[in-house]
């Protein structure tokens, strides 16, 4: 029955983590279209990401604690119901005459404070019904449903606001939620927990597979997989001015201009799975953010033709390592902390956004998106190389007994061990 279980989840949370992803940013990406059609200037674009970043910061590490004490797949389903009414809310207000202005923030904001609780819940839920064993090939799967539902949100909201306008979107957006909850219902209650004797057991074969991670390297790799938000946030807030306020083209072309980059993630997920075990998802992840920050300097250089192919490259090579990261993280970590974990890696990675974003948009509106593109990439080549440098020390102190590999790669004795966060009150 454990084995059932755990097979539906791999099976059910990708598609609910494709929808939300999705449902999410489409949001987003359709109140920044507005704002920036009224407002005209990057920072405008900018607060409007800010708000949403901001509530996320201060209340990522509480809700994190929150999904290690209470029933995960729950606290996913509530979430996502609460993001169906916000998602309705928008368009209600559009449509009784309200200012945009102020339902777009809004409704951002209620998003914001549900992805606040969203983001660590869905973590630790993997964490606790994902076989160990199967984690490298999950994270794979899992990041491209999120990032390949990031990306296809500004196709979606580019092409339907040109066509169809912002409403008739927001209204269908809801839909991707209450989608979402039904996957998640479907998932099915946890099976029982195995005894404390079985669980101390499990915890301590996961420490020694795990070669020792220290508080210090666990620090660092949060670094590592909380940069790639920064890249991502600034990204998004940067091409809709450099598409639609630099070219002068429409809606249309930015929404492909991000569909490339999800057919580029795609490819990333498929390679992964190859080279992962030949190279290491250090070494991926290292490389990968490098290389971006190169290319992403050369961006707004090339034109609409030359930029539909820097960002495929691009986000092929951020892919893996955002892939690579994620999985560092998730296997260094166990079951009961996982929503803490991954709650501090959200809120340090969007407080760091929420600074960079600031920076960014203050070069942008002073001089162009060049500037913006080269500030983004320069912050996140200097975070890199400081995480490179310090994890390379870690590694060396932490000996030969460590191992660059998912947590419970060997522990195939636990594979029917239920590794679940503390008993439920929920």
């Amino acid at each position: 029955m454990t084995s059932v279980l755990r097979l539906r989840a791999e099976r059910l949370l990708i598609p609910a983590a494709f929808v939300t992803a999705l449902g999410n940013n489409v949001q987003l990406i359709a109140g920044a279209l507005l704002v920036l059609r009224t407002e005209g200037t990057m920072l405008s674009v900018s607060w409007l990401f800010i708000a949403v970043a901001a509530p996320q910061v201060l209340l990522s590490p509480l809700f994190g604690r929150l999904a290690d004490r209470f029933d995960r797949r729950r606290l996913w389903i509530g979430s996502d119901l609460t993001s169906a009414i916000f998602a309705l809310a928008l368009p209600a207000w559009l449509w009784l005459g309200g200012a945009p202005g102020p339902g777009i923030y809004v409704a951002n904001l209620g998003l914001a404070i549900v992805s606040a609780l969203f983001f660590p819940t869905s973590a630790a839920l993997i964490r606790e019904r994902v076989e160990p064993t199967h984690l490298r090939k999950f994270n794979a799967n899992y990041e491209m449903a999120t990032q390949g539902g990031m990306f296809l949100s500004a196709t979606v909201g580019g092409l339907c606001v040109q066509t169809f306008g912002a409403i008739p979107l927001l209204l269908g957006n809801a839909a991707t939620f209450a989608f979402s909850a039904l996957c998640v219902f479907a998932v099915g209650r946890r099976a029982p927990m195995v005894s404390p004797d079985a669980a101390t057991a499990s915890e301590s074969r996961e420490r020694r597979v795990a070669g020792g991670t220290s508080r210090a390297r666990l620090g660092w790799l949060i670094v590592l997989f909380a940069q790639s938000s920064v890249v991502v946030t600034v990204f998004n807030a940067l091409l809709p001015k450099l598409v639609l306020g630099e070219y002068h083209r429409g809606a249309g072309i930015y929404g492909a201009v991000d569909a490339v980059g999800s057919l580029g993630f795609l490819g990333a997920t498929w390679s992964y799975r190859v080279i992962a075990s030949k190279l290491g998802d250090l070494r991926i992840s290292l490389v990968g953010y490098l290389a971006c920050s190169v290319l992403f300097v050369f961006q707004p250089d090339v034109g609409i033709t030359g930029l539909l192919l820097m960002v495929t490259v691009s986000a092929f090579l951020f892919g893996h390592a955002r892939i690579a990261s994620r999985n560092l993280l998730m296997s260094s970590v166990e079951p009961h902390v996982a929503g803490r974990v991954f709650g501090m890696a959200n809120s340090g990675g969007l407080a760091a956004t929420i600074a960079a974003m600031l920076v960014v948009a203050e070069i942008t509106d002073r001089t162009d998106c060049r500037f913006g593109f080269a500030a983004t990439a320069t912050l996140s080549a200097v975070a890199v190389a400081t995480c490179a440098a310090r994890l390379a020390g870690r590694r060396a102190a932490d000996g030969p007994g460590f191992r660059d590999e998912p947590i419970g790669a060997s522990v195939n004795s636990t594979r029917d061990a239920e590794l679940s966060p503390a008993p439920s009150n929920g």
